[in-house]
């Protein structure tokens, strides 16, 4: 079938980049050792303190949000540390796999991909830990896979109540730049993105932002590392520098994606990925079908996964969708695979776009014999109508 128009990129990342980003990519490499490589070296680590929200250390790696896992926990553990990870979904299990390949003991603590992390629960564990044998609790922040989103806050309240000395490392590839994340207020210790979701930039960027207490625990810590060192690229990053051969043409865009994010503004980008996020669900209960998440207070900003009515694929449908709208959805990921979808809204992304992605949805489901309610996509617009702003038209004198 050929297509006409372009083509609708609705999965929860990568996503769409903004013209103005691509066109800042879209120049010469310079000499990353060279001075005009070290102006965007500094300007980039200075603007990413803003988006993580902290005053510490943020540390770019030419790598996929995979990889800054592993930079994350070989720089801050040592072979046989126990480590708590709440299993929330499919991202979380990366989490626990990479843990056990690097020789860490891991306490993977049981979810039905349907609910964040519990604070009841971390409470119970670390309490039994008098002899704070836990060197680290891993949180996945924002669930790509089930579109949940932990309560960070609750969790560190329960850490400091106990007083217990864990690092708290927390995975915000699919939230930071999309949904409210406050890294020195909720006092983490190293936290892992990656450049292709609400930062707006394409994949091969990873990022690890880490406290003075990840740094004290990095001087001790034993687990092998070379390409990820956070020393070498510290000494490096003073300058402006990169102890290898940076992305740099991604890092051209970074720079961009970042002054389009201070033009927004940080609030006024999470209070968009609110309305979308609170449109996207209006729609998907008008079509009378279930959202994966079932705690109002862990809904996604930035994606929604959907379950499809027992019986009928979820693949099926999205492979509808593409062929018939050129439109791509997230696929359900390990335990939801064929019996959810997902939608992503986030990134550089508005309410036209939204409107257009949920009719493609709904056209889908008639497609696809899925039964559902007609009307999810005017309970959206139902939804984003009351924000919009009406502009008068100026008055032509006569």
């Amino acid at each position: 079938m050929i297509h006409t128009g372009r083509h609708f990129l609705q999965i929860p990342g990568p996503t769409n980049v903004p013209d103005r980003v691509l066109r800042a990519i879209d120049r010469p490499v310079i000499d990353h050792r060279g001075p005009e490589f070290a102006e965007l070296g500094l300007a980039v680590l200075s603007g990413l303190r803003e988006i993580f929200q902290t005053s510490g250390h943020v540390i770019v790696y030419p790598s996929s949000g995979t990889g800054a896992i592993e930079a994350a926990l070989v720089n801050t553990l040592s072979p046989g540390d126990r480590v708590i990870i709440f299993e929330t979904g499919q991202f979380s299990y990366i989490w626990w796999q990479m843990g056990e390949r690097l020789g860490l003991q891991i306490d993977y603590v049981p979810g039905n991909w349907r609910r964040g992390a519990s604070a009841a629960e971390l409470e119970a564990r670390l309490t039994s830990d008098a002899r704070h044998v836990v060197k680290a609790v891993v949180v996945v922040h924002n669930e790509t896979s089930t579109g949940v989103t932990s309560r960070l806050s609750e969790l560190r309240r329960v850490m400091n109540r106990l007083r217990h000395p864990a690092l708290l490392i927390v995975d915000a590839i699919s939230s930071l730049g999309s949904i409210d994340y406050r890294m020195d207020e909720w006092e983490v210790d190293v936290t892992v993105c990656g450049s292709q979701k609400g930062l707006m930039v394409p994949p091969g960027l990873g990022f690890n932002a880490v406290s003075e207490k990840a740094l004290a625990a990095n001087r001790n810590a034993k687990l092998p590392r070379s390409y990820w060192d956070w020393q070498d690229m510290l000494e490096n990053n003073q300058r402006g520098f990169f102890p290898y051969t940076p992305a740099t043409n991604l890092l051209f865009g970074l720079r961009e994606a970042l002054k389009v994010m201070k033009e927004e503004g940080l609030e006024n980008i999470f209070r968009r990925h609110i309305r979308h996020g609170q449109a996207t669900r209006a729609a998907v209960r008008a079509w009378g079908l279930e959202i994966v998440c079932e705690e109002p207070l862990e809904y996604s900003h930035s994606m929604t996964a959907v379950f499809t009515p027992e019986g009928h694929d979820a693949d099926r449908l999205r492979k509808i969708i593409l062929q018939n709208f050129d439109m791509s959805l997230g696929a359900g990921l390990g335990k939801l695979a064929g019996r959810a979808f997902r939608v992503g809204h986030l990134g550089s992304f508005n309410d036209l776009m939204l409107a257009g992605t949920l009719s493609g949805v709904e056209m889908g489901l008639r497609l696809a014999g899925i039964p559902h309610k007609e009307g999810g996509v005017m309970a959206a617009l139902d939804s984003l109508t009351p924000a919009a702003k009406v502009i008068e038209p100026a008055k032509v004198a006569r």
